[in-house]
């Protein structure tokens, strides 16, 4: 999906039903940033194609907006291709937290014969835990050829999520950091993590974006923007309120 004259989505990724991923690029002069690369090599192969496809004679340049296997499963295909793959030091995981995801992927599976052979396999075939190698602590500027990007650091939904400001194009990445439809992923962290998250989103409502790309759910535009931010506020501050995350509360 293209937003402006220089950013893209790509969306419905697929991962864990009933949740899908966004990914996305923006295309300077020289440089092609992507931002996440999905949950497994066959997404990674995707927005590769589609970055590479607007302009083929870019570098490409990854970056990772936060650490879970559902936006960076797809950095395997990137390295492959000598790719440079950005994100927070705290992105970085083991080997047996993705043998753990590949078993929990494998436990949602509802048929029971399906479990029983492993066919998470099929979903992670090709795919290798890949971290990124160039560590991102501190906002940044890149320019990219005739656009510049701002990398804010947005901590609350996990202490490594990164957001993109694209200010000539009024084009916001976010990952989890905002989300639509879908009720918001409270459960990697507790009340003081809420707290930073809504620091994170008070700094970027300002911004005024015209487009966001969220981590899940479709791209928002203009009129639709305020609606999310209220959402997402309002669940953290209930659950601020509560003590815990609205998925784990019991009546």
């Amino acid at each position: 999906m293209r937003l402006s004259p220089r950013c893209y989505a790509v969306t419905g990724l697929a991962y864990s039903a009933p949740w899908y991923v966004n990914a996305g690029f923006i295309v300077g002069d020289h440089t092609t940033l992507i931002l996440d690369t999905g949950g497994n090599a066959a997404a990674g192969a995707t927005v590769h194609g589609y970055a590479s496809s607007i302009r083929p004679s870019n570098t490409l340049r990854v970056l990772n907006l936060e650490k879970h296997f559902d936006h960076i499963g797809g950095n395997t295909v990137f390295r492959a291709h000598g790719i440079e793959i950005w994100g927070h030091p705290g992105t970085v995981r083991t080997a047996d937290e993705f043998r753990s995801e590949i078993a929990e992927y494998n436990d949602a599976i509802p048929n029971p014969i399906r479990r029983d052979v492993g066919e998470a396999q099929a979903f992670f075939a090709g795919t290798q835990l890949t971290n990124p190698s160039r560590p991102i602590s501190v906002d940044t500027e890149w320019d990219l050829g005739g656009v510049a990007v701002s990398i804010l650091l947005t901590p609350g939904h996990t202490p490594t999520n990164l957001s993109v400001w694209v200010p000539s194009e009024r084009v916001l990445y976010t990952a989890d950091c905002l989300i639509r439809t879908y009720t918001p992923n409270l459960e990697a962290g507790g009340p003081e993590d809420w707290k930073q998250w809504l620091a994170s989103l008070d700094r970027l409502e300002p911004l005024n974006a015209c487009a966001i790309v969220t981590g899940h759910g479709h791209p928002t535009l203009d009129a639709g923007i305020p609606a999310i931010f209220s959402e997402v506020r309002r669940v953290l501050t209930e659950a601020i309120h509560c003590g815990a995350a609205p998925t784990l509360r019991h009546p």
